[in-house]
């Protein structure tokens, strides 16, 4: 019966929005500390962009979005994403459903191909579009999916972390932080990142760890920002993801020669 529950979309949205209701609050008490000090300058100067985080903090980066930008945000098809979907729609946001996937075999069924072509319309009309990094149950490990979009779209990625100095941090697969009211917020904002059309492989999966390597120097700029280390961080499952990866895109690129 309960899964049954779980499943209702009145369920979903109900309470989807009480989770868009608590992310107001605690953007309405929270003093907010922009990294650099012209935190929209980059968005502006190379609009429109594809900006991106890691998985955990996917609707704090509602927190960055001004009334007149018109962005859209990728989010999964299961019961977890309509929660996170109608919550994202209600502070702003306009949403794409799907994700993408650790095989290949898994991004159709998940939706990710749909969505990339509707992210890529999206781009292609002058809408900024987000999504996150890594793809489920691979924390912290970019994926392959935001440096396709990137190329085929010749549109410049933007990494941003948003944090709270008071926040619940959960042992989850993704250490998602979850922020309390009445502290401080830092928004950070990267170094755009470009993937030229003509990449190659090699290009591709430097691009790829780029974008991981700039994702984790801003959040650990935003939590020094509010006197705290970055929770996660090093993490031993991350770091043998992380190597793991590399060692397969190293494996592929020497058998193609």
């Amino acid at each position: 019966m309960f899964r049954k529950i779980g499943r209702s979309r009145f369920i979903q949205h109900a309470i989807g929005a009480v989770l868009a209701g608590y992310l107001w609050l605690v953007k309405r008490t929270n003093r907010i500390i922009y990294i650099p000090d012209d935190v929209y300058g980059p968005v502006d100067d190379n609009a429109p962009v594809i900006i991106t985080f890691w998985h955990g903090q996917h609707l704090m980066q509602t927190f960055y979005r001004r009334p007149n930008d018109r962005c859209y945000v990728m989010i999964s098809r299961h019961g977890d994403g309509e929660i996170n979907a109608h919550a994202a729609e209600l502070l702003g946001m306009s949403v794409i459903r799907g994700s993408g996937a650790q095989r290949a075999d898994q991004v159709k069924k998940r939706g990710g191909i749909q969505a990339l072509r509707q992210l890529l319309n999206l781009l292609e009309t002058g809408n900024h579009v987000s999504m996150t990094a890594d793809v489920p149950k691979i924390s912290r490990v970019a994926g392959d999916g935001i440096i396709a979009l990137a190329q085929l779209s010749g549109r410049p990625i933007l990494p941003m972390a948003v944090v709270c100095s008071r926040r619940w941090d959960i042992a989850s697969w993704d250490a998602a932080s979850v922020g309390l009211p009445f502290g401080r917020t830092a928004i950070v904002v990267g170094t755009p990142i470009s993937v030229a059309r003509e990449a190659d492989d090699a290009a591709k999966e430097a691009a790829r760890r780029t974008v991981e390597a700039e994702l984790d120097r801003i959040y650990a700029a935003g939590y020094a920002a509010l006197g705290s280390p970055y929770p996660g961080a090093d993490r031993p499952g991350m770091i043998a993801a992380r190597e793991k990866r590399r060692a397969e895109a190293e494996a592929a690129l020497a058998a193609r020669g």
